[in-house]
């Protein structure tokens, strides 16, 4: 507002009257401070909504959040956690100390508003203006925001990721993989950040997700069983073989002794070496038979799978998981029903302040056109001022130079004056000079004229 301040100003120069100059002040003074507030307020929230800002996009963040927080793994998921906690962690400082910023600003203002005089309501509000310019300088430090022209105002980090599924990506991405000490730390420390509650529904939630881990494994390890137990087992195909070649043996050893028991019957007595042979064939068949043994014996003890009792105790407690997740499911409805609840209500009241927002854009937007038609009756005002000042200066030139003009007629009068007074000054010498000497003429005839009648009055005795 310094034009308005500078064209009154320039008017009060102009005039000459005290009363008036102190008028025009005061009135000045006042709109100044109520035009300016209003002005500088509306500058400021128009200039908060289309200020540029490091904007990005918004669909290509969430986006690239939702795959890295899935596709991570082993150090990489280190070190985007540690990433993601950094950056939380920043935007509620910048956060907090724009709230601050916002407090002292209010307490300044509350002192500005108790000041005593005009002219220190206007030091003040500058004070003021000032102190709002430097603390949106380019000097601190600027937010990275997010911007969607489908979704509504630009989102920062904080909104971009709780807006994203990138905690649901991470949260799956540990129940998939384990996670260590050091990514329970990180994590716990990022649902603080983003998830409601106190440090038990922290704990909570995560000891949560450490179980569904572990549950994970089990149904992966229930399912390589159950592969394992589909599987052709080698040691088993080779018991087979063997026990198949064995029966084999075991059936050529009996057709001979079979035709060797004949053939000993009838030559007994002639062959006794023959007794010795069928003796030792015997005691091959019975090894061979208790080889036989103790391959289908062996091949009862193996067992790809589990056993019955083993798997009964998988299926219930496959059966009890299935119900827990059942009822997590049910719970998990319940909260999307209530959340969609919430939305709803956080929709309308958003549409109801950007409603108000909107009313309060026209009645700004309003002031703004009405300070407009003031600052052109001021400019025009300004103008017929410029106008008269212009006047006012031809006519002080040309007083100066009508005073140069009496200063030389002037200087040269008194210059004459000066040489007439020196002249009159010699005469006035000359004639006391001369006065002195008739003066002592005077005196001698006084003088001479005194002893003359002196004499004569002795004379006239002594006669």
């Amino acid at each position: 507002m310094s034009w308005i301040r500078t064209a009154v100003s320039r008017a009060v120069e102009v005039g000459g009257n005290n009363n008036i100059r102190r008028t025009v002040w005061s009135v000045a003074d006042s709109v100044v401070q109520h035009a300016g507030s209003a002005v500088f307020g509306g500058a400021r929230m128009i200039h908060n909504r289309i200020a540029a800002r490091n904007m990005q996009n918004l669909r290509i963040t969430v986006k690239r959040l939702e795959e890295v927080s899935v596709s991570c793994k082993g150090v990489e998921r280190i070190q985007l956690l540690r990433r993601w906690l950094v950056a939380l962690k920043e935007i509620d400082r910048l956060l907090n100390d724009q709230n601050n910023n916002n407090d002292d600003n209010k307490n300044i203002s509350i002192t500005i508003n108790n000041s005593d005089t005009t002219n220190d309501n206007d030091k003040n509000n500058v004070d003021q203006f000032s102190f709002e310019d430097i603390k949106d300088s380019p000097q601190k430090p600027s937010l990275v925001y997010y911007y969607d022209p489908e979704v509504g105002e630009p989102m920062n980090f904080r909104e971009v990721f709780l807006y994203s599924q990138a905690l649901e990506g991470m949260t799956l991405s540990m129940i998939l993989e384990v996670p260590n000490e050091e990514e329970v730390s990180l994590f716990m420390e990022i649902l603080r950040i983003c998830i409601a509650g106190g440090k038990e529904v922290h704990e909570t939630v995560m000891s949560n997700i450490m179980n569904l881990a572990v549950k994970r494994e089990e149904l992966l390890q229930y399912a390589q069983a159950a592969i394992k137990g589909l599987k052709i087992n080698v040691g088993l195909a080779r018991i087979d073989a063997e026990a198949c070649s064995l029966k084999e043996k075991l059936g050529e050893m009996k057709a001979l002794q079979n035709s060797s028991t004949q053939v000993h019957e009838d030559f007994f007595q002639k062959q006794t070496t023959a007794m010795i042979e069928a003796l030792k064939e015997a005691l091959g068949l019975v090894r061979l038979y208790s080889r036989l043994e103790a391959l289908l014996l062996k091949k009862k003890t193996l067992s790809n799978g589990d056993t019955p009792q083993l798997h009964a105790e998988k299926v219930d407690k496959l059966k009890v998981l299935s119900e827990s997740l059942s009822n997590s499911t049910s719970k998990a409805e319940k909260r999307i029903l209530e959340q969609r609840v919430q939305k709803e209500e956080a929709v309308s009241f958003r549409i109801a302040k950007a409603n108000e927002v909107s009313q309060q854009e026209k009645e700004l937007e309003a002031a703004i056109q009405e300070l407009e038609k003031q600052k052109d009756e001021l400019e025009a005002e300004l103008k017929k001022v410029n106008a008269s000042l212009i006047a006012a200066r031809v006519r002080l030139r040309n007083a100066r130079e009508e005073r140069e003009h009496f200063d030389d007629a002037s200087n040269q009068i008194l210059l004459q004056l000066t040489s007439k007074e020196e002249e009159i000054s010699r005469s006035i010498a000359s004639c006391r000079v001369e006065a002195d000497v008739v003066n002592a003429w005077i005196h001698f005839l006084e003088d001479t004229w005194f002893l003359q009648t002196t004499f004569h009055e002795q004379k006239e005795k002594q006669v």
